[in-house]
């Protein structure tokens, strides 16, 4: 789960001038465009320029390139008001259902089993008994603002301001990290983080069967396994390679068997294999579908 701390001392610009401004001098509103800038332009813009004849325009853009201006015009803003989002401190799982983030937090409608199996067990069930986070689950629906397919659109989603909490893979947050993004990953203290175990397949009647022995056996030695956890920020298979140590505690980092259990939560794999093509059904009706 990551979620983006986000400045929120733009939001309101005062005027200190001693009487209206003359019409020829607007006020300038930085904020989204689409329908916030529409509902605020109608809404708001419109009564305020009839009762005070001062005109309003807009500049409009994404929460990050919008803030990134504003820092750099600090000393001579370009704007007069700023909307963006608000920092909520998240530290644990149930804090995604905080009323606060109506309308902000994004995940994958690919694969539901991290979001179905924390529900479960905030419930006190697990992914076997996963039928006892479905209440649950359905109360998170309105703090929903999107899904995601790809990482570029949780990307986007999080330069955009559109969902700024997201529960996502933790090397995936720290890719966003070295694009440049401020994200923060949020390594839960109720429930532990999901754990998601990739593997390498040979496939059977593959004509090539020494050459992909050769390719896992290379991919699982220390020298890879150790470049692997540099680029990546995950923990590594082969408990021989070293973990700097910049990286040891970090979500998803783990590098002994006992932080395996301690740290995280590894679903049954035979029960997310035969379980999931229900949890996907169930996850597209009851909470992706509007």
């Amino acid at each position: 789960m990551a979620h983006r701390p986000i400045l929120a001392a733009l939001v309101v610009g005062l005027l200190l001038a001693a009487g209206p401004a003359p019409a020829a001098d607007p006020l300038v509103i930085s904020m989204w465009g689409g329908n916030w800038k529409d509902t605020v332009e109608k809404v708001i813009a419109k009564p305020f320029t009839a009762k005070t004849g001062i005109p309003v325009e807009f500049e409009v853009g994404g929460t990050l390139d919008r803030l990134a201006k504003a820092r750099v015009a600090k000393t001579a803003p370009l704007v007069d008001i700023t909307f963006t989002t608000v920092k909520v401190d998240i530290t644990k799982w149930a804090d995604l259902w905080d009323p606060q983030l109506k309308g902000k937090v994004g995940m994958p409608d690919f694969d539901p089993s991290h979001i179905i199996t924390i529900s479960a067990l905030l419930e006190g069930g697990d992914e076997r008994s996963w039928q006892k986070g479905q209440e649950r689950l359905k109360r998170l629906k309105p703090n929903i603002a999107a899904f995601f397919s790809t990482d570029a659109r949780s990307q986007d989603l999080m330069k955009t301001g559109e969902a700024p909490v997201q529960v996502m893979l933790s090397i995936n947050a720290f890719h966003l990290i070295e694009q440049g993004l401020p994200v923060k990953v949020v390594n839960p203290t109720d429930r532990p983080g999901i754990v998601g175990i990739d593997t390498m397949a040979i496939m059977a009647g593959t004509k090539k069967s020494d050459a992909a022995h050769q390719f896992i056996d290379l991919a699982l030695s220390r020298e890879i396994q150790e470049q692997l956890v540099l680029t990546f920020k995950a923990g590594p298979t082969n408990l021989k390679a070293a973990v700097p140590a910049k990286l040891r505690g970090q979500p998803g980092v783990f590098t002994t068997p006992a932080e395996w259990k301690e740290r995280g939560y590894i679903m049954d794999d035979e029960t997310r294999a035969k379980t999931l093509p229900a949890w996907k059904e169930w996850f597209n009706a009851t909470i992706v579908a509007k």
